[in-house]
């Protein structure tokens, strides 16, 4: 979404258009554009359902079930699970209702999933990853979305400008994303560029949607680490060493599934704000 959509945007909310007024609540929540006002957010996501936002209304049934959203907006604890390489969990990070916000908003909209090319830095589809995602884009975010992402930065004490794109993952019966690292290695020339560009990816933090299927661990095989949360529970790792090198332990794979299917919230952090 370019900003001359955004303007459009704020120009048809002024207008009464509810789809316009539940996209400003989104801005008043990233303070784009205007400060971060998250009571100015859901009066206007408020406003919006109003006038007939099935979305707004969705939303603000979400965050009924939250209590006061200011409060929610706060730094949960983590509980270390090992000291070297970092890795730790939060029991309860999203509620259910979000989760299930999270999946609904995925389903029917996933693509395959995609790995970096590592000649030229653009995404491109591979073997060793067959499971489907789907990548909120800045035109794709909603209030509760926003406010994932706002605690989020607040458990990683980071700028929300770090978050890339956040993504849906879904894997069916079968399905796996094969060992692999998240950093990216300077050393191949479509990483180096992408490094360039938007910083390295240091922290991997991934939210656990559901728990009705078996399998599909995220396993860590060079600590002796396989991990699967509870629905709403978050599990987060480092990248890099303390000393900014690439963490070759934090080696890991998504196991596929052998019943059900695994819904999983996806987000990578650079060590610097995109522009």
């Amino acid at each position: 979404m370019s900003p001359e959509d955004v303007l459009e945007m704020r120009r048809r909310a002024e207008a009464g258009e509810a789809e316009p007024i539940a996209f400003t609540a989104v801005l008043a929540g990233l303070g784009i554009g205007e400060p971060q006002d998250w009571k100015a957010a859901m009066a206007r996501l408020r406003r919006a359902a109003e006038l007939g936002s099935a979305s707004a209304v969705g939303q603000l049934e979400v965050f009924a079930q939250l209590g006061d959203v200011e409060a929610w907006l706060t730094r949960p604890e983590r509980r270390q699970l090992l000291r070297d390489p970092r890795v730790s969990a939060t029991a309860g990070f999203l509620p259910r209702p979000v989760c299930d916000w999270m999946i609904g908003r995925a389903r029917g909209r996933l693509d395959r999933a995609l790995v970096f090319d590592l000649k030229t830095g653009d995404s491109r589809q591979e073997d060793a990853r067959n499971n489907s995602a789907f990548d909120f884009s800045f035109g794709d975010l909603d209030l509760v979305v926003t406010a994932v992402r706002e605690r989020m930065a607040l458990t990683l004490n980071v700028p929300p400008g770090a978050l890339e794109p956040m993504q849906v993952l879904h894997y069916a019966v079968g399905q796996t994303f094969e060992r692999h690292h998240d950093y990216l290695d300077v050393s191949i020339p479509g990483h180096a560029a992408d490094v360039a560009r938007s910083g390295q990816r240091i922290i991997t933090f991934l939210v656990y949607l559901n728990d009705d299927y078996e399998g599909g661990e995220t396993d860590f095989p060079l600590i002796g680490l396989k991990f699967r949360g509870q629905p709403g529970e978050a599990l987060m790792f480092a990248n890099i060493t303390p000393n900014g090198a690439p963490d070759r332990r934090t080696l890991h794979a998504g196991l596929p599934p052998t019943r059900g299917e695994k819904w999983l919230l996806s987000q990578w952090v650079r060590d610097r704000a995109r522009v």
